[in-house]
C-alpha cells in the first residue's frame, strides 16, 4: 500500500535511459529518517559514565588521604580543622552542588537514550534495512495463547508420521486442462494501424507490481487509440526511493520484439517532439484527469482528441486507470500477452532469482513452463534427488505475510498490542494517512471488533502460522517469507517461528555481496520476491488485495499447469473461526480451515470486472483443453 501524502516525481533517470520528455517536476523532500545508532548520544552516555567515575574516585582519594596523619604533617592539622570549621557551609554546599549536578545529569541521558530507541523503533527507513522483519525488543504478542498451544500438540504428534498434506497439490484436476494461450495469433486479431495517432508517454508510481498493471494497461490503451507507445518510465518516490528505470529491470529489446505485431513501442520521442513542454499544450494527463478503472470510451472521448491535436500524450501516475470489463477481447488478449509473455526479468535479476532457488529447494526436480519464464537460461540444473536428499528440502511454502505498518496502521484494527501499539500506530496515521484521518472526523467509527468481523484486518503472523498448522504443515516445512517489514518485529513473529522455525528469506539466503548490487533498489528486491514465491511448490497469502499476491497467484494459475496451488484464506470467514479461539477443539478448527482453503481453490472462470492478470483463466488469455 503506498502512503498517502507522499507526491511521486518522476524518477532520477538511470544510466541506461536518457530523457525522452518533459514534465512537471513533483518532487518534494521528505524528512530524513534516523539512523540506527547516534553517535552524538553514544558519545554523551560514554561522557556522563566517565565523569560519574571521576567524581568517585577523587571522593575516595580524599577520604583516604584524611586518616595520613605522619608526624611531619601534624603541624597542620590545626590549621586545616579551623579552615574545615570555617568553610564547611560552602563544603556542604559544593556536595549538595555536585549531587544535583549528578542527578541531572542522569536523567538527560536516561530521555535521550530513551528517545533514541524510540526512533530507532519507529523508523520506517526502508532504503536502511530490507530485512524481512525488524528486530525490535518487545514483549511477544500473543492473541490466540490457547490455540497455539493446540496447534503445537497437533504438530509435535505428526514428527514422526508420514506427510500426507494434500495442499501440496491442486486438489481440483480441472485446473490442469487450462493452456496458456495468450500469444496466439488469431484471425479477429487488428494488428497494427497503418498511420499511428501519435505518441503515448507514460509514468508510473508505485512499486514493481503496481508498476507491471501500468505498462499493461498502457499497452492496451495504445492499442486502442491507435498509437505509438514510448518505453514507459517510473516515477520516482520518496517512500521506495528506488531511481529503477524499466530496462533495470524488463528485459527492453524483448518486450518490444514480443508485441511488435500488436503495437509500435521505440524508446523515446522523436526529435521533434522532444523540445514540447507537454503540459503547456495541454496534453498533460494526471490520476485526477481519469477516473479509476476508466472505460474504452471515456480515453476515446477524452484522450484521442488531445493525441491528434498534438500528436502526444502524457499519462502521469496511471495508477490502475483501465478498467477490466467491458473491454474488447483483443484488448484483454493483449493485456495478458504483455504481462505473462512480453514482460522478462533482466539477467541480473534472473541469475541471483535462480540462486535463491536453489539456496532453498537444494535440487531442482524438472523444468518448467514457470521456471523458463522467470528464470530464462537460468535455470538451475537438474541434479538426483538421492544425490540431494542429505542437503535439504526439495518443497518449500512461500508465504506473503502482508503485515507491515502501512497495512497495520490503516487498516484501523486493534491487533492485541495494548495502549503502546494504539497511540504507536495512531501516531504514524497522522504523519502518513492525513486524509484518512479527516475522513474518519466527517464519518461514523466503526469498531476494531466490528471490522475483524468483516474481514478488514490483516492476518498477524500468529493467525497465519495457525491456517498453516490446521492445513497439516508439519513443523520442519521450509517456509520463504516474501515482503519487507513486519510491525512489531521479533514480538509478532515469535509465535509463527515457534510453530514453523525453518523461516528463510532473501537476507538470510543471499550474502551481502550478493545483495549489494540490489541493495537500493526496492523494486528489484521486490522481483527476487516475486521469482520466489511464484515458483514455490505452495504459495500461501494472507491478503488477496495485495498486487504481489495477485499477480503471483495469476503467474502460477497461467502457467502452473494445475500444479501449482495457492491458499487463499477468506478474512472474513477466518475471523469468524478464531473468534471462538477459547472454546474450539483442535479438529473442528483444522475442518473449518481446511474447508475455507478449499473453497478458494476451487477452478474458476474470470468474472465480470475481475482482474484478468490475477485470474487469467478466460478464453482471451487461456485455452481449455477438452
Amino acid at each position: 500500500m503506498g502512503k498517502q501524502g507522499s507526491p511521486r516525481s518522476p524518477r532520477p533517470m538511470s544510466k541506461n535511459t536518457n530523457s525522452g520528455f518533459r514534465t512537471k517536476d513533483y518532487h518534494i523532500r521528505s524528512s530524513d529518517s534516523f539512523g540506527a545508532s547516534d553517535p552524538s548520544i553514544g558519545r554523551r552516555i560514554l561522557g556522563g559514565e566517565n565523569y560519574w567515575n571521576s567524581k568517585v574516585v577523587l571522593l575516595h582519594g580524599l577520604k583516604a588521604d584524611s586518616g595520613k596523619f605522619t608526624p611531619c604533617k601534624g603541624v597542620y592539622v590545626g590549621k586545616r580543622h579551623t579552615w574545615f570549621r570555617r568553610n564547611v557551609k560552602s563544603i556542604a554546599f559544593m556536595v549538595v552542588l555536585m549531587a544535583f549536578l549528578f542527578l541531572l545529569d542522569s536523567l538527560v541521558v536516561s530521555n535521550v537514550g530513551s528517545i533514541n530507541l524510540q526512533i530507532r523503533t519507529n523508523s520506517t527507513s526502508r532504503e536502511e534495512d530490507s530485512v524481512a522483519f525488524l528486530h525490535e525488543e518487545r514483549p511477544t504478542v500473543q492473541m490466540y495463547g490457547r490455540l497455539l498451544n493446540l496447534a503445537s500438540t497437533a504438530l509435535a504428534e505428526k514428527v514422526l508420521k508420514q506427510d500426507n498434506v494434500n495442499f501440496w497439490e491442486e486438489p481440483y484436476p480441472q485446473a490442469s486442462k487450462w493452456k496458456p494461450c495468450a500469444d496466439r495469433k488469431t484471425p479477429t486479431s487488428p494488428g497494427k494501424p497503418e498511420k499511428s495517432n501519435g505518441y503515448i508517454l507514460v509514468s508510473a508510481n508505485g512499486g514493481l507490481n503496481q508498476q507491471r498493471v501500468a505498462i499493461c494497461n498502457a499497452v492496451a490503451v495504445a492499442s486502442l487509440l491507435n498509437a505509438t507507445l514510448v518505453l514507459p518510465k517510473f516515477l520516482y518516490s520518496n517512500v521506495w526511493k528506488d531511481p529503477s528505470q524499466f530496462g533495470d529491470i524488463y528485459q527492453e529489446d524483448y518486450f518490444m520484439r514480443i508485441l511488435q505485431d500488436d503495437i509500435d513501442i521505440v524508446k523515446e520521442l522523436p526529435p521533434h517532439l522532444k523540445s514540447l513542454d507537454i503540459e503547456v499544450i495541454g496534453s498533460l494527463i494526471t490520476d485526477a484527469d481519469i477516473e479509476k478503472e476508466a472505460k474504452p470510451n471515456d480515453y476515446i472521448r477524452s484522450v484521442l482528441p488531445l493525441l491528434v491535436q498534438n500528436r502526444v500524450v502524457h499519462f502521469l501516475g496511471f495508477g490502475n486507470r483501465l478498467g477490466f470489463d467491458p473491454l474488447p477481447p483483443d484488448l484483454q488478449r493483449l493485456r495478458c500477452k504483455c504481462n505473462f509473455h512480453a514482460l522478462k526479468f533482466v539477467p541480473k535479476i534472473q541469475e541471483v532469482g535462480s540462486l535463491l532457488i536453489k539456496r532453498i529447494r537444494k535440487y531442482y526436480a524438472a523444468k518448467r513452463q514457470l521456471d523458463k519464464q522467470l528464470l530464462g537460461d537460468f535455470i538451475p540444473r537438474i541434479s538426483s534427488k538421492k544425490h540431494n536428499a542429505a542437503r535439504g528440502p526439495f518443497k518449500y511454502l512461500a508465504l506473503h505475510l502482508r503485515f507491515e505498518e502501512d497495512m497495520v496502521a490503516y487498516s484501523l484494527c486493534d491487533f492485541g498490542g495494548g495502549e503502546y501499539e494504539q497511540k504507536e500506530l495512531q501516531a504514524y496515521r497522522g504523519v502518513h494517512f492525513p486524509l484518512l484521518i479527516e475522513r474518519l472526523k466527517n464519518s461514523k467509527p466503526v469498531s476494531p471488533v466490528e471490522l475483524r468481523k468483516l474481514g478488514r484486518c490483516p492476518l498477524t503472523p500468529e493467525e497465519a502460522a495457525l491456517v498453516l498448522a490446521a492445513l497439516g504443515f508439519k513443523r520442519e516445512t521450509y517456509i520463504y517469507l516474501a515482503g519487507s517489514h513486519i510491525y512489531g518485529g521479533s514480538s509478532r513473529m515469535h509465535p509463527f517461528t515457534s510453530l514453523y522455525p525453518n523461516l528463510v528469506t532473501k537476507e538470510t539466503l543471499l550474502t551481502t555481496n550478493e545483495l549489494a548490487p540490489f541493495r537500493n533498489f526496492s523494486s528489484q528486491l521486490a522481483a527476487l520476491d516475486f521469482i520466489a514465491c511464484a515458483t514455490s511448490d505452495v504459495f500461501a497469502m494472507t491478503d488477496s488485495g495485495s498486487q504481489l499476491s495477485s499477480l503471483v497467484s495469476g503467474f502460477r494459475t497461467y502457467y502452473g499447469d494445475g500444479h501449482a496451488p495457492t491458499l487463499r484464506p477468506n478474512k472474513k470467514r477466518l475471523a469468524a473461526i478464531l473468534s471462538e479461539n477459547s472454546t474450539i477443539g483442535w479438529n473442528i478448527f483444522e475442518d473449518r480451515v481446511r474447508k475455507m482453503i478449499e473453497e478458494g481453490q476451487r477452478v474458476r472462470v474470470r468474472g465480470s470486472g475481475r482482474s484478468i492478470y490475477r485470474q487469467p483463466r478466460c478464453p482471451e488469455c487461456m485455452c481449455r483443453s477438452q
